[in-house]
């Protein structure tokens, strides 16, 4: 094992690196692996065209054939606004460069909005998959609101080259059913043109906040992705579980106590793994977001994600403003150390 990856997890290393689960066994996962365009997707209804396209995404970059991906999203301009997102590195505010970032990172893809690929697809569509982010949530209208609205058509993401759409849906939000809707015909549409779909299945309810802020608990966020591969996602993007019991805290909907007694501990691999399971488990790949860039802990923070994605059963990290926010030379080292965990054959799934 790379030293550099035990140095980073520090105190962690041992708790993360030699756990085993005892919740839901990984003989009951479809592993992410070299033959998991065979082994699995081959059995769904996906087209011949969405099957070309997914496996352009798992055959690009460092992490080429090996069934795990790393994704570069920075649409972060629209929600977080260019300003808190570009001001730390005014480069990215050119579209050239965040794509530039993704290939000389070993990145399987870049994700962002439809004015930052269209501005450069004649240059860069054929060398590296494009994820074209079809609804957004801004934040410039006053009072702010939080709603996901549509930017793009998939027709338009398909006319510049893009090898999958990308949708956010708030669930738990007042705005969800209609976001659902909306999301399922542009996934069926997009798998009639043959691109491949990626769901980002976020939570989003004040509701959600009661003694904890449950917004990323085990078990709401997993029943978010069964909800996501409901709507044939190909792939899930999910924020990492930092808690469990969002159900029992806000005492709502319905669940079994035999998610906590016997499906999930406390171990941040187990919850992780939960919402793997819930991905029909595994065989729809489940990618852990990155999250804000903390400055000088970002480097152990998203090594620390990738072990616990990976060990859990995940299928990769999709990680932004932790690598855009520095130097490019730093960003493309952050995101050559998250693959770098995926390519080294000792950190096993738990």
């Amino acid at each position: 094992m790379s030293q550099s990856i035990t140095e980073l997890l520090g105190e962690d290393a041992d708790r993360l690196l030699s756990h085993q689960c005892q919740t839901i066994p990984q003989e009951h996962l479809h592993i992410p692996g070299p033959d998991f365009m065979e082994r699995v997707v081959i059995d769904s209804d996906r087209n011949q065209r969405v099957v070309n396209n997914l496996a352009r995404l798992f055959g690009h970059g460092r992490l080429a054939g090996t069934g795990y991906v790393s994704i570069l999203p920075v649409d972060q301009g629209i929600e977080h606004s260019a300003g808190a997102s570009f001001a730390p590195n005014p480069e990215y505010f050119d579209p050239a460069n965040i794509v530039r970032l993704a290939i000389e990172g070993g990145c399987n893809a870049v994700a962002s909005t439809i004015g930052v690929l269209g501005a450069v697809s004649r240059r860069y569509a054929h060398r590296i998959p494009f994820l074209v982010k079809i609804n957004h949530n801004e934040l410039l209208s006053y009072p702010n609101s939080y709603d996901q609205v549509m930017f793009a058509s998939v027709d338009r993401a398909f006319d510049l080259g893009a090898a999958a759409v990308g949708a956010t849906i708030y669930f738990g939000s007042p705005e969800s059913r209609r976001q659902i809707v909306e999301v399922a015909e542009a996934f069926e549409r997009a798998h009639e043109l043959g691109m491949a779909t990626v769901l980002w299945c976020y939570l989003r309810n004040p509701g959600f906040k009661t003694d904890q802020d449950y917004h990323a608990s085990a078990d709401l966020t997993g029943q978010a992705n069964h909800l996501g591969v409901t709507l044939q996602a190909d792939i899930i993007k999910q924020k990492l579980p930092t808690n469990n019991g969002g159900y029992v805290a806000i005492q709502f909907g319905k669940t079994s106590s035999l998610v906590y007694k016997k499906l999930t501990t406390d171990h941040p691999i187990d919850l992780c793994r939960y919402q793997v399971a819930n991905c029909y488990m595994g065989r729809v790949g489940m990618i852990n977001s990155g999250g804000a860039s903390s400055g000088a802990s970002d480097l152990a923070d998203a090594v620390k994600t990738a072990v616990i994605n990976k060990r859990a059963g995940g299928t990769g990290l999709i990680s932004g403003r932790k690598a855009f926010q520095r130097p490019m030379t730093e960003g493309i080292e952050l995101l050559n150390q998250i693959q770098n965990v995926y390519l080294d054959s000792s950190i096993t799934i738990a």
